[in-house]
């Protein structure tokens, strides 16, 4: 799996507060730089200005039909007879296999507050996606299956960074797995903004456990 000429990518800021998508192709590479003719406005169709130190995730799909997502950085810009922007390119060891419609599933814990009938009760997740999650517990529990509840969702990021994240879930089922019972919950009325932290929680997630097995093995 490598990055060609011409192969399309999709570029959606990390550390912002827009939900923006932008399209581009690859027009050269260089190294660990790829060049990319003038990202267009996937809602607008306008033509896009990206400054310089702008962090964004780029997804593409392989010629096997494969997606993958990177990180990437603006670097700066080329003029020629076809302008361009510089991207920064990360080692292929760091793309990450995606499905089409949402990240995999992500075995990590973080916190959660769950409110239900206007009672708070912390849980840790067993894991996580853009689509739902699955929380355990060690103790009894107050809800059934097929109820709502409101969710609160801590998700700390690599660079320090400490998104709240709030949506309503639904209860989807509920398993004993080793004297522990696990709930899974669908995620339903999601704010753009906060899947798309959640999205790229996911990211980082799925590289940081890359990166310790790869370790371990070695």
């Amino acid at each position: 799996m490598q990055l060609k000429i011409g192969t399309a990518l999709t570029l959606e800021p990390t550390y912002t507060d827009r939900v923006e998508k932008f399209r581009c192709k690859i027009v050269e590479q260089e190294n660990n730089i790829i060049y990319i003719d003038y990202p267009v406005n996937t809602m607008t169709n306008k033509t896009a200005f990206l400054v310089d130190g702008a962090q964004f995730r780029a997804t593409f799909v392989s010629e096997d039909k494969v997606s993958y997502a990177f990180n990437t950085e603006v670097l700066g810009r080329k003029l020629g007879n076809i302008p361009t922007i510089l991207l920064s390119c990360p080692p292929i060891e760091d793309f990450v296999k995606i499905q089409r419609r949402e990240f995999v599933r992500v075995n990590t814990s973080v916190d959660i507050a769950l409110d239900y009938n206007n009672k708070f009760y912390q849980f840790v997740t067993e894991d996580i996606s853009a689509g739902g999650l699955a929380i355990h517990f060690n103790k009894e529990f107050p809800f059934n299956e097929g109820e709502s509840v409101n969710l609160t969702i801590v998700l700390p990021f690599m660079n320090g960074e400490i998104r709240y994240v709030k949506t309503d879930g639904n209860i989807i089922r509920i398993i004993e797995k080793d004297r522990i019972s696990i709930a899974s919950l669908q995620f339903t009325d999601t704010e753009d903004i906060d899947k798309q932290y959640i999205v790229r929680f996911c990211f980082e997630r799925q590289l940081l456990n890359r990166r310790k097995l790869e370790a371990n093995t070695t």
